[in-house]
């Protein structure tokens, strides 16, 4: 084990991590490293409670942060984050990932341990085949971006809609509705949903003005659009995105987000990006730009 890694303490290393993924950011059409908004919405999300984040392992030299292995929401899918020009901590952040994460994954029935690699991250990705990792791109993230250097269309809304933020209205027991059925979830919105949307809410860099809702003519919202912004990269980071069920085929979730956008270009981010390459993005002007793959090695049961 490198001498150099060392286990996550949150309390000190949050903000420290959070301001490594800014610093570490270069403009372009790839993303080496998770931008800072996806870091701070982990963090904020009810799915990392209870999980062992202390398990994070942060490769550190002087001081200065280098690199960290993590997971989002669960150990049995891993990711690296590494400052350009450091590939010999591949190795050991891997070995960390190794000797400290996997788990059952729900969607495959069975326990892994899955790490992510950039397509254009090659030192990891011979290092993952070298260790019996195989890629499954069933479970690959594709990434999008959006310019914001152009002209962004403002669509029409069905009668009786209208678009608005949550610094107009914060309606947590709406929020919970159209994002709970957005994401095809059965049954009723769970009793705590409005605990963990307080949660997600107190994030740092969370801005209601950012965050549109399509309201319908009944005053329930029918499409949800969420943005981030990094002010010091000039990029913001779509998230979340839902329509009920109910709304959908009328537009109103890609008015939703085209608007995110417009805002998100006032506040002068030159660049989107979305984890994603739905045809939904795709409709609406968001390019593929890169995906990363998905490594896996069945664990012993």
């Amino acid at each position: 084990m490198n001498s150099h890694v060392r286990p996550y303490d949150h309390a000190v290393d949050y903000d420290r991590i959070d301001r490594f993924l800014v610093d570490v950011y270069e403009p372009g059409g790839v993303l080496d490293n998770w931008l800072e908004p996806r870091w701070e919405y982990m963090h904020s999300h009810p799915l990392i409670v209870g999980t062992p984040i202390g398990d994070f392992g942060v490769a550190e030299e002087n001081g200065e942060v280098l690199g960290i292995v993590h997971f989002e929401a669960a150990p049995a899918f891993v990711f690296l984050q590494v400052r350009p020009g450091f590939d010999d901590l591949e190795e050991p952040l891997v070995d960390w990932a190794e000797a400290r994460f996997g788990g059952m994954s729900r969607s495959l029935g069975r326990r892994v341990l899955g790490i992510f690699a950039p397509e254009m991250n090659t030192t990891r990705r011979e290092i993952l085949a070298g260790r019996g990792f195989v890629r499954h791109p069933d479970l690959d993230e594709p990434h999008s971006w959006y310019p914001l250097d152009r002209p962004i269309p403002q669509l029409p809304l069905p009668d009786g809609f209208h678009l608005q933020s949550l610094a107009d209205e914060n309606d947590l027991a709406k929020v919970g509705q159209v994002l709970w059925r957005g994401f095809n979830h059965e049954g009723p919105v769970p009793a705590d949903d409005a605990d963990d949307r307080k949660m997600m809410q107190r994030a740092p860099h969370f801005r209601r003005d950012l965050n549109v809702v399509a309201v319908a003519p009944s005053g329930d919202y029918a499409a949800y659009a969420g943005i981030w912004v990094v002010p010091e990269n000039r990029v913001a980071y779509v998230e979340p995105v839902a329509t009920d069920p109910t709304y959908r085929r009328m537009g109103l979730g890609t008015a939703a987000v085209l608007e995110t956008l417009r805002r998100a270009a006032a506040e002068g981010a030159e660049v989107a990006w979305v984890g994603s390459g739905i045809p939904f993005y795709r409709s609406m002007g968001f390019t593929h730009r890169f995906t990363n793959e998905l490594w896996l090695r069945e664990l012993d049961m």
